[in-house]
């Protein structure tokens, strides 16, 4: 029997079409990596029998980096960068995704590709393709070994149609998308890291992990400073209007509208004021009334269901967007990513309405259509890539959460509204005279709601009722005044607005786009304020102008606009994919030497809106070259200054840091502090210059003294370590000196945590091993009034894991992930750890025992 091997994008996904593919009778299990499962079931694949497998990948398998030496930020000249090596590697390293679709796929005959069926989903498939191409039966980069199904919706008639209609996976889409991917790293990073290090070197209250730079990130940012300056030069103008209302017969009274609207000449305004402000009466000159419609909207896209989340729902784009995700993979929506306002000829409209007609929020509406009032829907634009985003089955409100709710609420509604009636209303509008000055009255009345009736929100709010004027009357001017008002400036950019000028100017796509406005949030150039609008802050305004006045085209739409375009050149095989990377790199590589040149520009405008490093932050810690104060700068991202020496030390980020008991580094004599990450407990103990300037060659960059070889000092590695951690590959469980009097022995590569011995005075690691684990035994010394421990258990050795007292006095470790201890590699072999095998392996029962401990 032959066997198919079929790779969905999401686990979640990945069980859906298993369920349906397998009419609900597939078997499962648990994949070695963890994170995915794997379905399987006998089936029939292109008329004959066959074992089906499904498994999924978790988004991307292979992510696009420089090789290792060139991701030094301190030894590699940013300009390297647009010229250096890259390479594929594993996007989620813990995952180990290649060795778990290799070890899954083997010896299987066909593979069939069930990714989202956009260009980033293309290019899974060919990442996919790669990690299975060795283990295989067949030649999978040929069509009759690799499959695609194309799918736009996870319900049973598209799975089932899409798995009967196989194509195949096209390949200039998954190259255009590694030519963004690799556009994006050269650039973005080597401009980051340049900005970074001049900018956070100079000033200290940036408050920005990153200066970033994004050749789509920047333009979006500025949209928004663009518009923070037409509010900042912005001068109000006086203008006058002149205000008449009028008796009719009915004894109504009416305010009319002046024909010139407005003058911005007092004198003008003046003139025209004396020619009607005496006179008793007004003559109808003209009446108009006119049925008008206001149209039901085109097919939902991408674009559109983000607007309408920011500004209807009250969403952050790349908020809605994991929403729609999450509705489509449990089969509530079609998929979330299209282009498309208009449905196929052969879309089943009839078919979804009538999942709904039982809906206590729209029923009734629905039936209404089923029973005869449907209409024909407007024509959009068919992009060629997915259908509209419609509903797929009916929900309630319990079934969803909030967000969920209220945007499958609006999905619903406006596919409603698509097959629904126009809104038609009278419109009326009359015409009157006053000593040969025109003035307007006009209102609406509501002859159907149509489509309003289940899009509520655009229903009108009441009838403008205009009286019943006939041309020739005369009625009474009851009241002439001259009203003076202000121009007003625009107001800052909505997120909805932002979106629109995106789409416009072709910066990012309907997926990027919302993670484009998430970025400039998260860097901190813009901030969202009341009416989801954004306001730039101080350093993306500064940034912005800075790459005005050094060359405008790193911040205009103009660049990245020119780029996707060629990029869409290789989707549909028009362009040369290294000829496109070639000549858009050395664009970019120029345009960053002169931004190198000219940096002082930019640094004229930071230097008028940041303090210098030396008058941020406050006295902290002593540095142990000058034996003066440091500052601790707390703005992101938080380091340590000397301003005698004008060095710079980074910080471990996301906690406190504060003081060691004023102790000091045997190596440097910096003072040693602590960092505290408060939500999960972790802490460590650091030389600020060590952190910085790893001592060993086994230590790396931003290690603290849990990862330090050296052989006395009372704090390292080599003093404090006890055994290896099981939940990860290479970490030591290691004594935390600054835990006292609630003890606690940490990973220093994960989070795993153990507390221990609380309340005792004292807690040291000994020379000697454990001869059951071999993990490194522990002396523990309590004083008598702070504990209820016998006397003669005040001070105690043995192993924390295998000693019977210490059982009480040992909890489980604060992870997620059952662990128990191993042989710490090394033990004092040499006189520092880190070196050879532990001198003891435990016995597999005693093993064994220590597991169920933990578990």
């Amino acid at each position: 029997m032959r066997s198919v091997f079929m790779v969905a994008e999401k686990p979640s996904l990945a069980a859906s079409l298993a369920n349906i593919l397998s009419n609900e009778k597939c078997s499962t299990r648990k994949g070695f990596n963890g994170a995915c499962s794997v379905h399987e079931w006998e089936g029939t694949f292109q008329g004959s029998r066959a074992l089906l497998k499904m498994t999924s990948v978790c988004g991307h398998v292979m992510g696009v980096d420089f090789i290792s030496k060139f991701n030094n930020w301190d030894r590699v000249d940013p300009v390297e960068l647009f010229s250096c090596p890259i390479e594929k590697k594993e996007a989620t390293p813990k995952l180990k995704m290649p060795a778990y679709l290799a070890a899954e796929s083997k010896g299987c005959d066909y593979l069939v590709l069930w990714l989202d069926c956009d260009k980033e989903g293309e290019n899974i498939c060919f990442e996919v393709m790669n990690a299975v191409s060795k283990s295989m039966r067949g030649n999978v980069y040929s069509d009759a070994v690799t499959y695609r199904a194309r799918f736009s919706a996870i319900t049973q008639k598209d799975i089932k149609d899409a798995f009967n209609n196989l194509s195949h996976p096209n390949e200039n889409e998954a190259k255009s998308v590694d030519a963004r991917q690799e556009l994006d790293l050269r650039i973005g990073c080597a401009f980051t890291r340049f900005q970074t290090k001049f900018f956070q070197g100079r000033y200290g209250d940036l408050d920005s992990s990153l200066i970033s730079y994004g050749p789509c990130q920047t333009p979006t940012l500025g949209f928004c400073v663009q518009r923070h300056d037409q509010i900042q030069t912005f001068k109000p103008e006086t203008y006058w209007v002149i205000q008449v209302s009028v008796v009719t017969k009915d004894n109504q009274t009416v305010a009319l509208e002046w024909s010139r609207v407005r003058s911005f000449d007092k004198e003008v305004a003046n003139m025209f004021l004396q020619l009607v402000k005496d006179q008793k009466q007004a003559k109808v000159l003209d009446v108009v009334c006119k049925e008008k419609s206001k149209p039901r909207p085109v097919a939902l896209n991408t674009v559109e269901l983000m607007r309408i989340a920011s500004s209807g729902l009250g969403m952050a784009p790349h908020h809605a967007m994991q929403i729609a995700e999450r509705l489509y993979t449990q089969g509530y929506i079609s998929y979330p990513r299209t282009e498309t306002t208009s449905y196929s000829s052969n879309y089943d409209l009839m078919g979804v309405l009538k999942q709904h007609q039982s809906s206590s929020e729209w029923g009734e509406e629905v039936k209404e259509l089923v029973n005869g009032a449907m209409n024909k829907p407007k024509q959009g634009k068919d992009a060629g890539d997915h259908p509209p985003i419609t509903p797929m089955k009916l929900a309630s409100r319990n079934e969803l959460d909030g967000d969920a709710w209220k945007l499958y609420d609006y999905i619903v509604r406006h596919f409603i509204a698509t097959v629904s009636k126009d809104c038609r209303y009278m419109s009326t509008k009359a015409t009157l005279s006053i000593n040969d000055e025109i003035f307007i009255a006009s209102g609406k009345t509501l002859v159907d709601p149509g489509y309003t009736k289940v899009m509520t929100w655009q229903a009108f709010g009441k009838n403008e009722i205009v009286p019943n004027f006939t041309i020739g009357e005369m009625v009474a001017v009851s009241d002439v005044r001259l009203g003076e008002y202000q121009t007003n400036p625009p107001d800052y950019l909505t997120e909805a607005e932002l979106i629109s000028l995106m789409e416009k100017h072709g910066i990012g796509t309907d997926a990027s786009i919302p993670v484009h406005i998430n970025n400039i949030c998260q860097r901190n150039y813009v901030q969202v304020i009341s009416g989801r609008k954004l306001k730039p802050t101080t350093l993306g305004i500064v940034l912005v102008h800075g790459y005005q006045k050094i060359d405008q085209e790193l911040v205009l739409p103009t660049m990245r606009s020119a780029v996707e375009k060629q990029l869409n050149l290789i989707a549909v095989g028009k362009a040369n994919f290294n000829a496109v990377l070639k000549h858009t790199v050395n664009i970019f590589r120029l345009k960053f030497q002169y931004f190198v040149k000219n940096i002082d520009g930019m640094d004229q405008l930071f230097e008028v809106s940041f303090s210098p490093l030396s008058d941020s932050g406050k006295a902290h810690s002593r540095c142990g070259k000058c034996r003066r104060y440091m500052k601790y700068i707390q703005a992101k991202p938080q380091r340590l200054h000397c301003p005698h020496c004008d060095e710079t030390y980074s910080l471990p980020q996301n906690g406190t840091v504060k003081l060691f008991r004023e102790l000091k580094c045997p190596l440097d004599e910096f003072e040693l502090l602590c960092w505290t990450m408060g939500n999960k407990g972790r802490s460590f103990v650091f030389c600020p210059y060590c952190y910085n300037h790893p001592p060993f060659k086994d230590m790396k960059k931003g290690g603290g003294c849990n990862s330090c070889t050296h052989p006395t000092c009372p704090y390292s590695l080599n003093t404090n370590g006890i055994c290896s951690c099981s939940n990860c590959e290479y970490g030591v469980f290691v004594l935390d000196p600054s835990s006292g009097p609630k003890w606690k022995i940490g990973c220093n590569r994960c989070d795993t945590i153990i507390s221990l011995f609380e309340d005792a005075q004292k807690i040291s690691v000994q020379d000697s091993c454990c001869d059951e684990c071999g993990a490194q035994i522990v002396s523990v010394e309590y004083k008598q009034e702070k504990t209820k421990l016998p006397k003669n258990a005040l001070e105690m050795k043995g192993c924390a894991f295998c000693c019977t007292d210490f059982a009480k006095l040992v909890d489980k470790p604060k992870t997620a992930v059952a662990t128990r201890p191993r042989v710490f590699r090394g033990g004092k072999m040499g006189g520092a750890r880190g070196r050879g095998r532990g001198r003891h392996k435990p016995p597999k029962d005693k093993m064994a025992q220590l597991a169920a401990y933990f578990v």
